[in-house]
């Protein structure tokens, strides 16, 4: 059997709102998607490299999206790890850390709340990692 992660949904309250957030810090919206009356979708990538994130708005969720306790963050890889925490407060997002260096591994990283409140972490990493550094292999974490 062969099994792999492609995809994440997440409810979002706004969806075009979301949309330019994610594309503020770097994503392409690749798809969009009328499910019901009621429910849209749509697709935020960077088709050259990683899973999607698929956005989806229910009209007939009333309110600010429960989260509950079972998701903790979505992490956003990227080659500029400031610029994609300025650009993110600029389209919605408030501050949670803000970018520093990791003494523990070869990382900065920053943090902030997407317009809905989920937890986003931009990751910059200064080197091709090895397999005992940072969690996973280098095809998992390497932005080169």
């Amino acid at each position: 059997m062969t099994s792999w992660f492609r995809q994440y949904c997440f409810y979002v309250t706004d969806i075009e709102r979301s949309i330019k957030f994610y594309e503020s810090v770097g994503m392409t919206c690749t798809s969009r998607t009328q499910i019901t009356d009621d429910i849209k979708e749509a697709v935020m990538e960077n088709p050259e490299r990683g899973g999607f994130l698929q956005l989806a708005e229910d009209r007939t969720i009333k309110g600010p999206i429960d989260m509950g306790t079972a998701f903790w963050k979505l992490y956003i890889y990227t080659d500029d790890c400031k610029g994609c925490y300025e650009a993110a407060l600029a389209n919605g997002a408030t501050s949670h850390t803000a970018p520093h260096r990791m003494e523990r591994w070869p990382v900065e990283m920053a943090y902030v709340l997407c317009p809905d409140g989920y937890l986003v972490e931009f990751l910059q990493r200064d080197q091709s990692p090895s397999e005992n550094n940072a969690g996973g292999s280098p095809r998992d974490q390497s932005v080169n």
